[in-house]
């Protein structure tokens, strides 16, 4: 037999080493993540002041979230916009530039360009609800596709037919 051949018992007993180390190590890896949490748990049982515990969660808080479709419903609403706020929230111009011109702006799956009245006449010629339901609602078409609300579900109704108009009023 060659020396590079391992036997079947000099396997074995290097296998169960190595079975024998990963378990001690997931025996260690539990008694530090209990450890730690243990840690977390005791430091939150000791705030007693209501901005302290404010101030751990905020750091422990996710980075990020996902939302798919509309908002749910258990979701808390917000604060009204200052009346300022509220008048740039719906600029036409604003909206197209952070949500339409992406598409618009470069004819991306078969989104009319702005400003290109021949690709336009036709949609505005089956009247402005029907722009603006199609802008707000999604809609898909022989020559490409229109997300709702532009793919950004976080825009108000009333952001899209700003968003619209503007379009519409370029082309005119």
């Amino acid at each position: 037999m060659s020396d590079n051949v391992m036997s079947d018992s000099r396997f074995g007993r290097i296998f169960g080493i190595m079975l024998a180390a990963m378990a001690v190590l997931t025996v260690v890896l539990i008694i530090i993540a209990n450890i730690i949490g243990s840690t977390l748990k005791d430091e939150m049982a000791s705030l007693k002041d209501q901005a302290k515990k404010n101030e751990l969660i905020a750091r422990i808080e996710p980075i990020g979230k996902i939302a798919f479709g509309e908002p749910a419903e258990t979701a808390q609403p917000e604060a009204a916009p200052a009346p300022e706020a509220q008048a740039e929230a719906v600029s036409g111009e604003a909206t197209y530039n952070s949500a339409c011109a992406m598409c618009h702006g470069q004819g991306i799956a078969g989104a009319p360009k702005f400003a290109d009245a021949g690709a336009w006449n036709d949609r505005i010629a089956k009247g402005t609800d029907t722009l603006y339901t199609n802008a707000i609602q999604g809609f898909k078409g022989a020559a490409g596709y229109m997300p709702a609300k532009g793919g950004n579900a976080g825009l108000s109704d009333d952001q899209v037919k700003a968003a619209v108009d503007y379009i519409v009023d370029n082309i005119k």
